[in-house]
């Protein structure tokens, strides 16, 4: 497989999922509504859900960039580093992001902001320590991929389709407990609304994990992708793979990542027992690294 057809598949594997996370919100929320008896309800939580994802977009990054300790530089402060980042841009086409450092021990680096013209760039110290220049510029690639890709787009739509379901199976929930959904099944009577009932209970059980599950597939794609993107940049994937390596065998932790913000990362950010519980792999943003790694060196540009 060569750079390109990956690329072609994991952005229709993106679409795929994308696509069955709409079918099933608006599946949810058409079941929801007619126990209710009322759409009143749907638009009231869809509504609300758009609004808090809203306002979450417009200031992610601040609150991604405050949780990470991250501070911001000058040209000045690290001239090698603005270096690789302008000279990728030019490449790519993309205006120069904001440049953050996280006095960090480990590896690791990560995008945000609303798009290419607002997008940020953060790097930790020790990423800074560890890699070679053509190290370094397969991570800051790979980065620059996502915000060429609009992923954090795509994650603000994902972000308000799980809020939609979040807020759905609530409504449903707080009605159930108070004997409305009993009282209408009663009062219309018949076993396929009660089926209907049933299955409309399932589904809001499992919606939330489903809804996690969907998202953290899309996820895992968008770095398979970044990485194809950020070879094609530096037309050297081993320098992207090499990172990797480095990276994912660095034992140190990094305190102010977290499971909000660890998808953001190029690669997991946690380290000892943190990353062997079965709840971190269940929930694992990122693509096994010795499967990104073996796809990078499979490459052919």
């Amino acid at each position: 497989m060569t750079l390109y057809t990956q690329a072609e598949s994991n952005i229709r594997k993106t679409w795929l999922y994308l696509t069955c996370f709409l079918i099933f919100v608006i599946t949810l929320g058409w079941l929801i509504s007619y126990f209710v008896g009322s759409y009143i309800i749907l638009w009231l939580a869809v509504i609300y859900s758009i609004l808090m994802s809203f306002f979450s977009y417009w200031y992610s990054d601040k609150i991604v960039l405050a949780m990470s300790r991250a501070r911001p530089i000058k040209k000045k402060d690290n001239p090698e580093l603005y270096r690789v980042v302008e000279n990728l841009c030019i490449t790519a086409g993309l205006p120069l992001p904001k440049i953050y450092i996280i006095n960090e021990a480990q590896p690791n680096a990560f995008a945000t902001g609303r798009g290419p013209k607002h997008a940020v760039v953060a790097v930790t110290q020790g990423l800074l320590d560890r890699l070679e220049r053509n190290e370094l510029e397969g991570v800051i690639a790979h980065e620059l991929a996502h915000i060429g890709n609009r992923d954090i787009l795509l994650s603000a739509v994902i972000v308000v389709l799980v809020g939609i379901i979040v807020v759905l199976t609530d409504f449903f929930f707080r009605i159930s407990f108070w004997g409305g959904l009993g009282r209408r099944t009663s009062r219309d009577g018949g076993q396929i609304r009660l089926i209907m009932l049933l299955i409309a209970l399932v589904l809001a059980i499992l919606a939330p994990l489903f809804a996690t599950l969907i998202k953290l597939g899309i996820s895992r794609k968008r770095e398979f992708l970044a990485d194809a993107k950020g070879a094609l940049l530096t037309r050297y994937p081993q320098g992207l793979a090499k990172a990797l390596e480095k990276i994912s065998k660095n034992p140190n932790p990094l305190p102010g990542a977290n499971n909000a913000t660890a998808h953001l990362y190029i690669a997991s950010p946690f380290r000892g027992k943190r990353s062997q519980s079965w709840l971190t792999k269940l929930f694992m943003t990122h693509p096994p690294i010795e499967e990104r790694i073996r796809a990078l060196r499979g490459m052919k540009i």
